[in-house]
């Protein structure tokens, strides 16, 4: 959904005017994929080492409690 900066709104693909302008006030939107954030892309990282402290933690419990 492609947003204009300077109405603060998001407008469909269909009721942008020719050549994707907005129909408020005619400034041209980029209708493209936008990227993920950075702080996404943190947080991921973060839940990945977490995953492998626990499965490392999970190797060391298991043999001494089984």
């Amino acid at each position: 959904m492609p947003w204009c900066e300077d109405c603060s709104r998001f407008w469909n693909d269909q009721s942008l005017g020719e050549g994707g302008v907005c129909p408020t006030c005619g400034k041209e939107l980029a209708s493209g994929i936008r990227s993920v954030p950075w702080h996404f892309k943190v947080l991921l990282v973060a839940f990945a080492g977490y995953m492998v402290y626990r499965i490392y933690w999970l190797v060391e419990w298991l043999p001494k409690h089984v």
